[in-house]
């Protein structure tokens, strides 16, 4: 099922958190969706569904990758459940369902079940999902959940509305409950590794107030729909008969993704086995990664090795690239300026020509300093000559399409999004750093230069889907491999002397 809204905020996340509970509670494997650019309720997702929340986003990856990807991480599962993005019809146009949950609905054929915050409306609620309903004939509202409701009462009358109407069921109501809201921040909700989310808890509250033998039975009816005689997705079906891509899609975490790296230190060398290890930055600081990302980077031969910039002293024994995600190093810079052990391993790994990629948050690690909100400045990685400061009230948003022009990575054009508060302190970038990025702005047509480029050190504020340009998770393996190789050959040649 696909779990949408009229708006952000309604209540879609705590929706399907609680649908996941109950279906892993009944012994169900679920298959957590997000639709958009989202990091943080992917996380939720995850933690709860005990498998990667996939990302599925029409504008950057299109119709044929969002299909193929359902399709193989539902092939094990019993039920999916999806999570759209703002309102349900909400997207890139104004005049289209381009990039929107709808979009999303139509391509995989996915029931809705449209959440209502009636927390202030009776009647009103059915006005408004009779205007969604039919706004477009070919999105299907299977039913729908209210959210904040004020009672037993309230939700008689809420059913009442739309039978009388002779709208889609409804199929429960939440109550207005301070234990089912989850706490926000600058950037959206806290993260999954910062409050967990008590399982039970959740679990319970659908099974009392959610129609969840209707709701998972509806969904079940769908996935096992969806699926051909010979037990394939019909979305891969069709995907193949298009002619789509074949995307590298793994029910779980990658298998080459290994156990944090230990605090020994160790210099850069090939990996053996041919695998190359690079060190991604897992922690409460830095966990926006598109698991599509990962698997890719598996896919091209990496061995993916978690560290983190908040705990450990140095990088993962044999580290021949690091991938710095984004985050919330602004809500730790203090505990991050302080691993200075860390902080200098990243520098000089950098400085010896080691493969850096890092987007938004990592970016802002391998900054000379990071002003806070409060303005106090802390001082980061020094990889790159510039300097990055939070502005409270500016909010940078929106899907980005980027031109890669850069020596170590193949020409390609990939799109991703930008979602921060904070900006570079452009007095301290020096004109002299490269650029390898023309970023478009899809909405305005508007162009940037960034993706600063110092050696084989590429950041930027951009999250890039490597779904959009496959190429170029191959490219980063290969030049972390390149580099490797180069600096092995360098210390043995001093060795040797």
């Amino acid at each position: 099922m696909l779990i949408a809204a009229p708006a952000s905020g309604s209540g879609k996340t705590t929706v399907a958190l609680a649908l996941i509970a109950a279906a892993r509670r009944r012994g169900l494997v679920v298959q957590p969706f997000k639709v958009g650019p989202d990091f943080i309720d992917p996380g939720h997702h995850t933690r709860l569904a005990g498998r990667p929340t996939r990302t599925l986003d029409g504008w950057m990856l299109g119709a044929d990758p969002c299909r193929a990807s359902f399709a193989a991480a539902t092939a094990d599962a019993d039920v999916a459940i999806v999570e759209g993005m703002m309102g349900l019809f909400d997207g890139c146009s104004p005049e289209s369902d381009a990039g929107s949950t709808a979009e999303i609905a139509k391509w995989l054929g996915l029931p809705v079940v449209l959440v209502i915050d009636a927390g202030a409306m009776a009647r009103s609620a059915a006005a408004v999902v009779r205007g969604f309903r039919d706004f477009d004939p070919d999105v299907a509202i299977a039913g729908v959940v209210f959210n904040r409701i004020g009672g037993a009462g309230h939700l008689a009358l809420l059913r009442s509305a739309l039978a009388a109407a002779d709208l889609p069921p409804c199929l429960g109501g939440l109550p207005l409950d301070p234990a089912l809201t989850l706490p926000e921040r600058h950037l959206g909700l806290f993260t999954a590794p910062e409050v967990p989310l008590a399982a039970d808890m959740l679990a319970d509250a659908a099974e009392r107030h959610l129609a969840v033998d209707a709701l998972l039975r509806g969904a079940a009816e769908c996935t096992e729909k969806a699926r051909g005689g010979d037990g394939t997705p019909g979305v891969a079906k069709r995907s193949r008969a298009e002619g789509g891509p074949r995307i590298h899609v793994a029910g779980r975490r990658p298998r080459a993704l290994a156990r944090r790296g230990s605090e020994h230190g160790a210099r850069s060398a090939p990996c053996a086995r041919g695998r190359t290890a690079i060190a991604v930055a897992r922690d409460a600081a830095f966990s926006f990664y598109y698991p599509e990302n990962l698997d890719l980077l598996a896919a091209a031969g990496a061995t993916l090795v978690e560290f983190s910039p908040l705990r450990d002293a140095c990088l993962p024994p044999g580290t021949c690239g690091v991938y710095l995600g984004g985050g919330y190093p602004e809500v730790h810079a203090a505990a991050l300026a302080a691993n200075t052990r860390l902080l200098a391993a990243l520098r000089a790994f950098a400085a010896g020509g080691g493969l850096v990629y890092a987007e938004c948050g990592g970016l802002m690690l391998l900054a000379d300093a990071l002003e806070d909100e409060h303005a106090t400045v802390h001082p980061m990685a020094g990889v790159l000559p510039l300097r990055t400061r939070m502005l409270p009230q500016r909010l940078a948003i929106g899907y980005r399409e980027v031109r890669v022009a850069c020596d170590f990575l193949p020409p390609v054009v990939a799109r991703g999004h930008e979602f921060h508060r904070s900006m570079l302190d452009d007095a301290s970038v020096p004109a002299s750093l490269a650029r390898a990025y023309v970023v478009t702005d899809p909405t305005t047509g508007a162009q940037t230069y960034e993706g600063f480029v110092l050696r084989r050190t590429l950041a930027s504020y951009v999250h890039l889907h490597f779904g959009s340009a496959p190429a170029l998770a191959d490219g980063l393996v290969a030049a972390a491999r390149a580099a490797a190789a180069e600096l092995g050959a360098a210390d043995d040649a001093g060795e040797a002397g």
